[in-house]
């Protein structure tokens, strides 16, 4: 049986969308999708569309960044399953998150109790 859809794009939802790329950038040595592939015209995209982040080596799946006016209400449902130097993540910003087999600690972003002027 053929599955009836394939996975293509994670999209993550943040206030400060510039600010999460950059971050994810940094943890995933991910690169913006447009430094990549460049326009040939010189086209620059706008700072308040969603940016995409992707692996240069093209083994990691194409993610996208997307701006959202309102804050984070409630408890995310979903983190990702990470490994890495846990000293530089965990001084990036990222935390252990308990649970898993053989007792492998899971990583996430460090997000701050939203507020008016914090963006998530």
């Amino acid at each position: 049986m053929t599955a009836p859809a394939r996975f293509k794009d994670l999209c993550l939802d943040a206030r400060d969308h510039q600010a999460l790329a950059d971050w994810w950038c940094a943890a995933l040595g991910y690169v913006r999708r447009d430094e990549l592939e460049p326009d040939e015209e010189g086209w620059v995209r706008p700072t308040d569309w969603p940016v995409p982040i992707a692996d240069p080596s093209g083994a990691g799946p194409l993610m996208w960044i997307v701006p959202v006016p309102e804050a984070k209400v409630v408890k995310n449902r979903l983190h990702f399953d990470v490994i890495g130097d846990t000293a530089q993540l965990l001084a990036a910003g990222a935390w252990p998150v308990l649970g898993g087999l053989l007792g492998v600690a899971f990583l996430r972003r460090r997000v701050p109790v939203p507020g008016p002027d914090l963006p998530v």
